[in-house]
């Protein structure tokens, strides 16, 4: 374990009870409680990924992962906002150094959020653009300075189309009151953001083809591997990372519940058979997909350190296995809910929120299957990857 992870893991691991008590008062506010954010901020696990000479700790994927797994077994939706939020200090860490320097230069603990969807529409200005547009799913957006935002730029002539990642500052654009009522993950307050003709710098937009292909990342950071690991491979990650952490949380939940649940019919559920076979199963499968993960990106960034570049099949194979592994947990899962009866979906006793959580998680872009299996499978058999893909 490095330095940076055993400060930031052990400090989440100390403030268990304050992610716990947080996880009702976020399931009730609809966003995180100011207690579990300063929680997260003070551990400094959004630095992980951050570059050192922006007061980041340019520490390994892995290290991040184990972070973010750590926070959401103890709380789902603070985990969730782990990920999303902790991972854009790695793709900050590739943008204009002037950018850089109105992010972290006062505060390297700045937090920003997203989405990425290119919902935006940018006109070309002197200098700029003015960007418009409506966003759901900004994770965390509460507590956060500045929001990378996606968008198209509005071009007279023909030509292909530009996307763009637009970086506004929270005085540039507004956050939608009321617009996060779900199932599930109620506490990553990820509400909509709008903005109407804001001046966007040229300095502060990335094209989003070359973040995807790691051009900026080899133009800023050469040499550094942690940024040749490619956006398609370091976002659906952390993803992954939360998704498997709350499929911990929910099956630490189970455990605790099976010690003293007895049925209707006088059957002991840790002693039922049928419902320890289920139980041992998931447990498999969740230790599974954790390790396939962590040896995946491990592989890959040993890959990097050897100066090699991940190549498409590299990015598509990543995301073959990441998504089957979000997704066999979940199926595995699934069974124990059931066998939970009807004391198992009583508020009191958690296990209800946290399986609500879990099923929100697995809604995510990033783990939905059939798209990335149909793209790995034309790549592998020499067609074209459907346009739109994120790998």
């Amino acid at each position: 374990m490095s330095e940076a992870l055993h400060q930031t893991t052990q400090m989440i691991a100390d403030g268990q009870a304050i992610l716990a008590h947080g996880a009702l008062i976020g399931d009730r506010e609809g966003q995180l409680d100011m207690a579990t954010f300063e929680l997260l901020r003070a551990s400094g696990g959004t630095r992980l990924l951050q570059a050192k000479d922006l007061g980041g700790f340019e520490a390994h994927p892995v290290d991040f992962v184990n972070w973010v797994m750590e926070v959401a077994t103890h709380q789902p939706s603070a985990g969730w906002v782990a990920g999303v939020v902790g991972v854009h200090p790695w793709e900050i860490s590739f943008m204009d150094p002037t950018l850089q320097g109105e992010i972290f230069g006062e505060d390297p603990d700045t937090w920003t959020a997203s989405p990425y969807a290119p919902f935006g529409q940018a006109t070309p200005g002197d200098g700029g653009f003015l960007l418009t547009g409506d966003w759901p799913y900004s994770t965390g957006t509460d507590f956060c300075d500045w929001v990378i935002i996606g968008g198209r730029v509005v071009r007279v002539e023909p030509g292909p189309p530009d996307f763009r990642h637009f970086v506004l500052p929270r005085s540039d654009y507004e956050i939608v009151a009321d617009s996060w009522n779900v199932m599930g993950l109620k506490g990553t307050g990820s509400k909509n953001v709008r903005c109407v003709n804001a001046f966007v710098p040229e300095y502060r937009t990335l094209e989003q083809a070359k973040v995807n292909e790691g051009v900026y990342a080899s133009e800023r950071r050469p040499n550094v591997p942690l940024y040749g690991m490619m956006f398609g491979v370091m976002f659906p990650a952390a993803i992954a990372a939360s998704t498997l952490g709350i499929a911990r949380c929910y099956l630490n939940a189970q455990r605790e519940y099976m010690s003293t649940r007895v049925s209707v019919t006088g059957q002991v559920a840790k002693s039922d058979p049928t419902y320890i076979q289920a139980y041992a199963v998931a447990e498999a499968d969740l230790e599974a997909g954790e390790s396939h993960l962590k040896q995946m990106l491990c592989d890959l960034f040993d890959h990097v350190s050897r100066g090699g570049s991940i190549t498409p099949e590299q990015r598509l194979r990543f995301r073959r296995n990441q998504t089957r592994a979000s997704d066999r947990v979940f199926e595995s899962l699934a069974p124990l809910a059931r066998l939970a009866g009807s004391a198992g979906i009583q508020e009191e006793n958690g296990l209800e929120r946290r399986w609500r959580d879990l099923q929100a998680s697995i809604t995510h872009i990033c783990n939905i299957p059939e798209t990335i299996y149909y793209a790995w499978g034309a790549q592998s058999f020499g067609a074209d990857v459907p346009p739109g893909t994120m790998y």
